[in-house]
Parts: C-alpha cells; structure tokens; sequence
C-alpha cells in the first residue's frame, strides 16, 4: 500500500555535505532537472575575462540558444544577480552568434530581489529559479522551480503588431513575387480545411487573421530565393517524424518561440501539399 508523508525541507547552505559545487555537478550531469527544457552542458567553472567563473554554461541542441547559469546556497543577493548580469552580457557579446539568457538559481529567491530582477525582465532575458532540498532517510531530493519565466523581447504581442502592419509590396521588395505567391499557396492550403483567413503583412512575417483578429499559428518569411514558413508547434518525435520521413527542410526548430522552421523553394508547396496540410492542421488546433 502506498504510503504519503511530509518530506522535511533542509537548508543546502547550512548543509555539511552538500556543497555549490556538489549541485553544480548535478546540474551538469542532467539539465533537464532545471526545467529549461532538454539542455546539454557546453562548460562548467568557465573562466570570464577579468569576472570571475561562470558556473555553467548550457545550450539547446535544437536551436542556438545558451544558458548563463549561475548558482547560490540560501538567499540571493546583489552580487549574485551583477555577477549573473555580467556573464550573461561577456558570453553574448563574446559570441553574439548565438541567443543568450540569463539563469539564476538560489535557495531563497525573495520577494524584494523577485521585484528587482522583474525591472530587467523584458530588456534582458532572464529566468529565475528556487532551489528547494527535501530530506528523505538518508538521502536528499532537489526541486527546482520557475518562479520569473523569461519575457520575449522585440515585437511580440500582436497588439503591437498592428502598428508595424505594411503591404504586399513591402514584401515584394523585400521577397520576390515568386517567394510572396508561396504565401498565398499557403493561405490556400489552410482555408481548404478552415475557411475565412487572410494574409496581415506585418514588418517582420506575413502573419494570418480571421474575423480581424490576428490567429498566428503559422507565419511566413518571404526571402529572395525561399519562402521560411514557421509553425507553431511543441516539439515532438512525431512532428519530427512527419518533417524528417517527407524529406521537409527544417531549419532548426525555434524554441524561444515554440516554432518548427521550414524551408520552402519553388515548387515545394506542391510537393509536399498534403503533409504541409497535415501540418498546418496541428499547427492551427495547437494554437486555439
């Protein structure tokens, strides 16, 4: 018969055994358990110019996005969140190639340093984490939770994109009149199974509304020799299966934006109409 207790919280900073480095380790063996998704170690005790180390360094395989992470036993402080700030900010303009977002994880992440940490969020992307230890006979268990999620930067919010809103001929400039065509091929494809879309040219994609309200399941980046349409969809073996078995060109899935990334040429459309179809019928009934 299964048996519920209360597991007793302990404090990893007046622990005798437990040390910063010993969770460090922990974190480098499986950086799943951080909950950022399913990261991979890039470096540990990184050496900063003239800054100190950086505690860890992870990155997600599926896009170029990394991971500035610093860790700290009981409560944060302000040299934990500068030093945080300082390698975040050495690592992306050493290689800006890359997205990068600061981590901060603490035993005690209060309200009052939740509050200062919230005035970056939306300048400098930013996520904090509280590290709990739980005491089970001889053995202790780590729970890390999000307690401030990263904001996106840039023109997110589709509110705000109605005041970037241009024109077809923007983007013909900007594509041609082959890659823009592949838009309305789309657009095609999607009220055949959900009728009553129509293209919304914004400055960055070509976006979809219905009832003039924007419905952005799928956008489209016309570019001069391709069309890039992206998806919004979790990440999946299946969705992966379906790209990969059907020869798409993926171009990396987007997880800041929870995108899957395909790259159309001439005549793709065509070729790959009913998986594209398949697609976009996930897409539009994920994003409801």
């Amino acid at each position: 018969m299964t048996k519920l207790f209360k597991p007793e919280r302990i404090s990893l900073q007046n622990h005798k055994e437990i040390t910063e480095k010993l969770i460090q380790q922990k974190i480098a063996e499986d950086p799943s358990i951080l909950g950022l998704g399913d990261l991979i170690l890039k470096d540990k005790e990184r050496i900063q110019p003239r800054a100190g180390r950086l505690d860890l360094l992870l990155q997600d395989p599926d896009s170029n996005r990394r991971y500035e992470v610093e860790i700290q036993l009981g409560k944060t402080d302000e040299s934990h969140i500068i030093r945080t700030l300082e390698y975040w900010d050495i690592e992306k303009k050493r290689y800006p190639q890359y997205e990068h977002c600061a981590v901060i994880i603490a035993e005690d992440i209060t309200s009052r340093f939740l509050n200062v940490i919230s005035l970056f969020n939306g300048f400098i992307p930013l996520v904090a984490i509280q590290m709990n230890a739980f005491k089970f006979g001889d053995e202790v268990g780590l729970v890390f939770t999000k307690v401030l999620d990263e904001m996106p930067l840039g023109l997110v919010d589709e509110d705000e994109e109605i005041q970037e809103e241009t024109n077809r001929d923007y983007w013909l400039k900007r594509g041609t009149e082959t890659t823009v065509k592949m838009a309305d091929q789309i657009l095609e494809i999607i009220n055949s199974f959900k009728p009553g879309y129509v293209l919304k040219y914004n400055k960055f994609y070509i976006g979809l509304a219905k009832d003039g309200q924007p419905n952005n399941f799928a956008i489209l980046r016309p570019k001069k020799n391709f069309t890039r349409i992206e998806l919004k969809l979790p990440k999946s073996p299946e969705i992966d299966e379906i790209i990969e078995k059907n020869g798409l060109d993926e171009m990396g899935y987007d997880s800041r934006w929870g995108n899957y990334r395909i790259r159309l040429d001439k005549g793709d459309i065509k070729k790959h109409e009913e998986v594209l179809k398949d697609l976009l019928i996930k897409a539009e009934d994920n994003y409801k």
